[in-house]
């Protein structure tokens, strides 16, 4: 498989240039996530009608050549599940995508249940894609030749994939949606995460409040020692064994290391400073304690008796005319696209157009019949 690797100022001077005269290109980024404690952007894979190019933003920074094309809006930009990697764009690099077309939420909107970038390959073109490498560590270098050449395979199809995905969208009339759908996903930029760990931990709900602070000091350890080895939390330590150090508290260093799951050589090296941190959690007041976030069962998010029956009322709707279009219930209205319409009551078309996260497409699919559901006229 043919590529070039673009790792040095020279190289992205001359790319520039050949990137210039383009209409179309396809995209698509890795990261290490999976492996490092950051997900950095490793590797940005661009591919034209002629030839595919393995940008090095780790060798040499790409961002004023893929500024050129990825910001332009008269250059279709071809991505697969772009979400992810819109993010990384702008955190990395800066760099905020425009004339944007995603083959998911293409396919999405052509009914397909198989959205993977493999699937619709297979499905449409008949090629069947390499999953080797899904897990590479992208951070280490050299990258093997194996690495880029699977690298190199996500994008060498997408032009053509998003041909027929467009045809697909032009005959059921449903480009328009597809528009929308992009221009949508072209306002995602990356924020930072103020979630608490413990939200993201299974079983956290059901502690009590020293045993979820203990175990919010127990994920502040780990992602520290996580941040000193560049590795992913994860692979520190897993989260089964976590949750036995909260509910069994050893208390010596031998005593943690015998925890199933947990690192003889982690406990030995670092298990100090974690017990440490159990031990002024055990300190601490009643009163003092953070417990897990709980919802406000009492405030704007809950609905009324009324509102359920109205939400469920619009599920009822939203099933329906999704089977009449061959599209998954979720596509065609999201249930959270259901519960931000409920508390907005909109009394309007108009209303109901600018209901946070509604697209025109839904509206207009939905609109009449969800306003007869609100008691309101269209």
């Amino acid at each position: 498989m043919t590529y070039r690797l673009i790792a040095d100022h020279s190289a992205l001077i001359e790319v520039s240039e050949q990137l210039r005269s383009q209409t179309k290109i396809a995209l698509d980024c890795e990261a290490a996530g999976f492996h490092r404690y950051t997900d950095k952007l490793c590797l940005v894979q661009l591919s034209t009608p002629d030839e595919t190019y393995l940008f090095d933003p780790l060798a040499a920074d790409p961002t004023d050549t893929l500024r050129l094309v990825l910001e332009d809006p008269e250059i279709q930009v071809v991505m697969h599940g772009a979400d992810f990697d819109l993010r990384l764009l702008h955190r990395d690099l800066g760099i905020r995508v425009r004339g944007l077309f995603d083959t998911q939420a293409a396919a999405t909107l052509l009914g397909a249940t198989a959205i993977g970038l493999a699937a619709l390959l297979e499905n449409n073109l008949g090629i069947k894609l390499s999953k080797e490498h899904q897990r590479a560590d992208w951070a280490q270098r050299p990258l093997p030749d194996g690495f880029l050449d699977y690298a190199a395979g996500d994008t060498r199809h997408l032009l053509d994939l998003s041909e027929v995905l467009a045809e697909g969208l032009r005959e059921r009339g449903r480009e328009d949606w597809a528009v929308e759908e992009f221009r949508f996903l072209e306002k995602i930029q990356w924020e930072e995460d103020q979630t608490d760990p413990v939200t993201r931990f299974k079983g956290a709900r059901k502690l009590m409040p020293r045993q979820v602070a203990l175990l919010r000091a127990a994920l502040a350890w780990r992602d520290d020692v996580a941040k000193e080895w560049d590795r992913a939390p994860f692979r520190v330590v897993g989260d089964q064994a976590l949750a036995a150090v909260v509910m069994e508290r050893p208390n010596s260093q031998d005593a943690l290391a015998d925890v199933k799951g947990m690192s003889p050589r982690l406990a030995r090296k670092h298990g100090r400073k974690l017990l440490g941190k159990l031990k002024r959690v055990d300190e601490l007041p009643d009163g003092d304690l953070l417990p897990y976030p709980r919802t406000n069962r009492n405030g704007p998010g809950r609905f009324t008796p009324e509102e359920d029956v109205l939400a469920e009322t619009v599920r009822d709707l939203r099933s329906a005319r999704a089977t009449e279009l061959g599209l998954e219930k979720g596509v065609l209205l999201s249930n959270a696209q259901i519960n931000e319409i409920i508390r907005s009551r909109p009394g309007s078309l108009e209303a109901l157009r600018v209901v946070p996260g509604l697209r025109g497409w839904q509206a207009e699919i939905l609109g009449a019949e969800i306003l007869r559901i609100l008691g309101r006229r269209p």
